[in-house]
């Protein structure tokens, strides 16, 4: 046995020194294909003219298990875990000697010291070179695919930047969201790329949450047209793109994150309708390639171990075709945070049967395909499930023309990434992200020809740092909002600034619940602040967060704006001269000193590399601000859950006096600001609403229509909504839900015609017996500018079935 053992280890070196030989010389590489297993003939897997189901059956036919697990891991690239940026003598006695699923943020930035970063050309050499070594040096050549972040932007250096995707969502421009992934794409493709973890399809329901900062919003629908935007515009680029994180990930108990993330207080109908929509209707619109399995922990059952999320919903009943990936760690959490699991091994088969097709995380792949291979040879899994996990992979690559085209172009990247054309989508999507809260008296926008001076404090009006994320662009140039500023008023205006405080004090968090003495610091800045103001016509204060505040692993326990800045609001606005205040920050807040006594508060969000350049033009009119909130703004966390859409009375008060159950105002009822809100430069009618028709059955269409109308001497942007209410119901349904939106530009006094169509879907609920169904009856619709700004009412009847 040992003899037979030695036998075939010789005989397996001497194939890799003659295979490496043979592709040395350039003998693999044939006119319209390549010999990848570098027999000397054309297979069927390495045939462009077979389909594909066939080449990947033979591919999988020649694999042996040591190749066949690899094809179900991620080597997180150099600095990471991989140990050389490029291979070198030691790589084919590494476990990738027998392939790899992917090869994650291989030289992207992420680590400061990767070589082949920059220039965009050299980075796509790189990748080439290590493409080479999977093709030329393992048995079968299989390629590998190159993974990266891109949520806001590539996450490669100097890529394109974006605001965040809680700004993207406060477009609601579902063209734009999809230029968007059409750059990402494109900068993902040229640079060497193949799958990009993007978009995130988590819906933000907790406004504590850290990563509020990294969803579109509360609203299942606006999540979904969003996902399905950038899905396609990543798509268009010629790369696969993963949805991220299935599933029910976003409302951890508490809101609490980091070494949390479990135990999510969701009931199941809640689940199917509003956390698992936005998959739902991404997988079945715009068919990604690949999903990202979650942390969390559904019912007692984690997700990442759940036969049921992993294949009877994703692949059974959504349809899903693609490959699912762990997050980093999820796999382990099976045994180490949910204990449902006796060890690591038994996580990986659970995990494994569940429908994990590739592990992810930041330590070797040895690290889990060496349990794997100890549950095949026991007898625990199957080489038949292994084939059903490993094909989906296969299937992936060769959709993605892994097996047609292994090596990527390295001239057009220095032309493409990063390109004027990517640059004028950066900066649209800054101007529409921002939101106009409060305007009172048409304080904005101002004008330069009245104003001498101009104070811009605030502990955000010179931040740059929100604006780079660690799933997006990377060493990125930011425009702050003072430097924004000043560029566009020029001479125009004198500019002063102050600082007025820092974003957080010394003693934050602790100090949202207990008051501490005054540094001398503090009171020195603020008095800065303040006599500067003195001076000046007007005052615009930038207020906030920052990357400590908000982000992953950073929730709050409170919403108002941290450390001193409302002393800092109110000692500006006590000077009697007009005070703005501009929002950069990464999830709601509670401002309610600054939405009672300040004229005009704007909300900009992280607003990304042209964000100051942005602010500037919609505070100085140059810009219309045409953004609407995707998120609600709670008056004080004492009143979460306060989301839309609500089920009846869930959002209502206290009874009034006289109630024989009681009555009393004892808490704050309304939002500060609600769903859908925005204000506009210009004013808009609504008019002339249209239902037809008035009676359909359950499998019919309905169109609604209205005209709008600009009834100022503006040009400017509204986005038209509508909501859906299916009055009477076997259970109970939300009072409005989403079920459209158009954003219309409009010259003065112009009038156009917005058109909604209603599909069945967008009437259905989940039964009592949890299924999702179409009744008969009256629905109401509404057409308007919020959730609560509706200008016009209508309905119809859906029959019921004969």
């Amino acid at each position: 046995m040992k003899q037979r053992s030695l036998f075939f280890l010789c005989g397996m070196c001497l194939l890799l020194i003659s295979s490496s030989a043979w592709a040395q010389k350039g003998r693999i590489y044939h006119k319209g294909w390549t010999d990848f297993n570098k027999n000397g003939r054309l297979d069927v897997y390495e045939d462009p003219s077979k389909n594909i189901e066939e080449r990947v059956n033979d591919l999988l036919s020649q694999m042996t298990m040591e190749e066949k697990t690899m094809q179900m891991v991620t080597l997180y690239g150099y600095g990471r875990v991989q140990d050389t940026e490029l291979p070198n003598p030691s790589w084919p006695e590494k476990v990738w000697k027998d392939g790899l699923a992917n090869i994650d943020e291989a030289s992207n930035g992420v680590v400061t010291q990767s070589k082949y970063t920059l220039p965009y050309s050299k980075h796509v050499w790189a990748l080439n070179e290590i493409q080479k070594f999977f093709v030329e040096q393992t048995r079968l050549g299989i390629p590998v695919e190159f993974t990266n972040e891109g949520i806001r932007g590539l996450n490669h250096k100097k890529s394109t930047n974006f605001p965040a995707q809680i700004g993207i969502g406060s477009t609601w421009n579902k063209e734009l969201v999809n230029s968007i992934g059409e750059v990402v794409g494109a900068e993902a493709y040229t640079l060497g790329y193949h799958n990009v973890y993007a978009p995130i399809l988590d819906i933000a329901r907790d406004q504590r949450w850290g990563r509020v900062v990294e969803c579109y919003g509360e609203d299942p629908f606006l999540v979904s047209e969003m996902g399905i935007a950038m899905s396609k515009g990543i798509q268009s680029g010629g790369v696969a793109n993963t949805m991220k994180h299935f599933a029910v990930y976003s409302v951890p108990n508490g809101a609490r994150d980091g070494n949390c993330r479990t135990d999510p207080h969701v009931t199941p109908r809640e689940m199917h309708e509003l956390y698992l929509y936005p998959f739902k209707r991404t997988i079945k619109e715009a068919n990604p390639m690949a999903v990202m399995s979650s942390y969390n922990d559904y019912d007692g059952e984690p997700i990442t171990g759940s036969k049921y999320f992993l294949t009877d919903l994703l692949r059974k009943e959504y349809g899903f075709e693609g490959y699912v990936i762990t997050d980093s760690d999820a796999l382990v959490h099976i045994s180490s945070k949910h204990k449902v699991a006796e060890d690591y091994k038994e996580a990986v088969r659970q995990a494994v049967e569940a429908g994990v097709n590739v592990r992810t995380t930041f330590n070797s792949p040895s690290n889990f395909v060496t349990p794997l291979r100890e549950l095949i040879m026991e007898g625990k899994i199957s080489m038949d499930l292994i084939d059903e996990r490993v094909k989906d992979v296969l299937m992936v690559k060769f959709k993605e023309g892994l097996f047609d085209s292994p090596y990527r172009k390295e001239k057009t990247a220095d032309k493409t990434v990063a390109s004027a054309e990517h640059h004028a989508v950066s900066l649209q999507a800054s101007r529409e992200s921002i939101v106009l809260l409060k305007n009172d008296n048409s304080t904005l926008p101002l004008d330069r020809k009245k104003l001498n001076k101009i104070l811009v404090a605030g502990p955000n009006a010179t931040a740059t740092s929100h604006s780079v994320s660690r799933y997006g662009s990377l060493d990125i140039d930011v425009v702050s909002a003072l430097d924004g500023i000043k560029s566009l008023v020029g001479d125009e205006v004198e500019i002063a600034y102050a600082k007025g405080c820092e974003t957080t004090d010394k003693n934050w968090p602790a100090s949202e619940i207990l008051p501490f003495p005054w540094e001398d610091e503090e009171k020195t800045m603020i008095n800065d602040a303040v006599e500067k103001a003195k001076n000046s016509d007007a005052v615009i204060v930038f207020l906030g967060g920052n990357e400590e505040t908000v982000g992953e692993s950073v929730s709050r326990t409170s919403l108002d704006l941290p450390g001193r800045q409302k002393d800092l609001v109110m000692a500006l606005q006590a000077t009697g001269k007009p005070v703005i205040a501009v929002l950069i920050n990464g999830r709601p807040m509670s401002i309610n000193y600054e939405h009672k006594y300040l004229p005009a508060v704007v909300e900009a969000w992280f607003p990304g590399q042209f964000g100051g350049q942005a602010i500037a033009e919609v505070l100085f009119g140059d810009v219309n601000p045409s953004g609407k909130l995707p998120i609600t703004f709670p008056r004080t966390v004492g009143q979460i859950p306060l989301t839309f859409p609500s089920k009846p009375a869930a959002n209502a008060g206290q009874h009034g006096k006289g109630d024989p159950n009681g009555s009393g105002n004892s808490r704050i009822v309304d939002p500060l600001y609600v769903f859908g809100h925005g204000l506009s430069y210009s004013k808009f009618e609504y008019s002339n609403l249209k239902v037809s028709p008035d009676t359909q059955h359950a499998q019919g269409e309905i169109t609604v229509s209205c005209d709008i109308k600009n009834v100022s001497d503006r040009k400017g942007s509204e986005i038209a909504q509508l909501y859906v209410n299916d009055v009477v119901s076997s259970v109970s349904t939300y009072t409005q839900l989403l079920r459209g939106f158009e954003k219309v530009s409009l010259e003065p006094n112009e009038t156009k015609t917005v058109t909604f169509t209603l599909k069945p879907e967008d009437l259905s609920f989940y039964s009592r017996d949890l299924k999702e169904t179409v009744e008969a009856g009256e629905f109401k619709v509404w057409v308007g500018a919020s959730s609560t700004d509706l200008r016009l009412e209508g309905s119809f009847e859906i029959q019921p079935v004969k």
